[in-house]
């Protein structure tokens, strides 16, 4: 019987390497994300519009567009120039990989405590496989990977779980949404079934954000037109909120990233 080839594993990059390729492959420095879609967003978040507070209670304290942008160019790195209307924007790599050092401490944690761990994307075109990964290594290192109730629906769509990471299904189709429903459906499920919380969530924008609201501990990944999740971290109620471009061309460029998130966590 023919073998098959063993997976090739990525290379752990230093710090360093990893901030380089950050900037090569536009998950950080210059992303393709333009300024004026940032600030539309922004000034959306501030007017009250439910759909850009991915799951949290921002109450009004994020009335003032400005404020979205100051807490925005200090934890992303976008411009901090309110002047600069259009034309490019940016994430700094250094936070980029600070972001990851922080969550990298969290899920050190969950392993050592062999914690159960929820992961959940709503970029399945750019981050599935990221959180596939993660997924993997903290299964081994002990972890329970929480099993989602079958039949769970959300958003007229199925909240299904492909490679031990929740998404939200659309006929047959792997669905881009920022929304905390399919959460919030996983989360209500689990609780109908007498099952327990997970104890960490592995997820981005309101898939993150959800989470976080109800008090569990959750880290996440965001980009910089996604203001949310980096107001949440700000306020303490998510633990870790991660800035890239959630979608470049090759969803290959995240595994160097991914190798260096886990190396960091012992989990490698």
């Amino acid at each position: 019987m023919a073998r098959m080839p063993k997976p090739i594993e990525t290379p752990v990059p230093s710090r360093a390497e990893l901030i380089d390729h950050l900037v090569r492959t536009r998950i950080a420095g210059h992303v393709a994300t333009p300024r004026e879609n940032n600030l539309s967003h922004y000034r959306k978040l501030a007017n009250g519009d439910r759909h850009y507070w991915l799951g949290l209670e921002l109450g009004d304290r994020w009335t003032d567009e400005q404020d979205v942008l100051a807490v925005m160019a200090e934890r992303v790195g976008v411009v901090d120039d309110p002047v600069h209307r259009v034309g490019q924007d940016t994430i700094d790599p250094e936070l980029t990989v600070a972001g990851l050092d922080r969550m990298a401490a969290r899920l050190r944690k969950a392993a050592l405590d062999r914690q159960s761990v929820l992961l959940a994307t709503g970029h399945p075109g750019g981050l599935l496989d990221v959180h596939r990964a993660t997924a993997d290594a903290l299964r081994a290192a002990g972890c329970e990977i929480v099993v989602i109730p079958s039949g769970l629906v959300a958003d007229e769509g199925s909240v299904w779980q492909f490679a031990d990471v929740a998404v939200l299904e659309r006929g047959a189709t792997l669905w881009h949404t920022h929304s905390p429903e399919p959460m919030a459906a996983i989360l209500d499920g689990l609780a109908a079934a007498g099952r327990p919380q997970p104890d960490l969530v592995v997820a981005d924008h309101g898939w993150a954000g959800c989470a976080a609201q109800r008090g569990l501990d959750a880290v996440g990944y965001a980009d910089c037109n996604d203001p949310a999740l980096f107001l949440g971290e700000a306020e303490g109620t998510l633990q870790v909120a991660v800035p890239l471009d959630d979608h470049v061309r090759d969803p290959r460029f995240y595994d160097p990233m991914v190798a260096y998130l886990l190396a960091a966590a012992g989990l490698a």
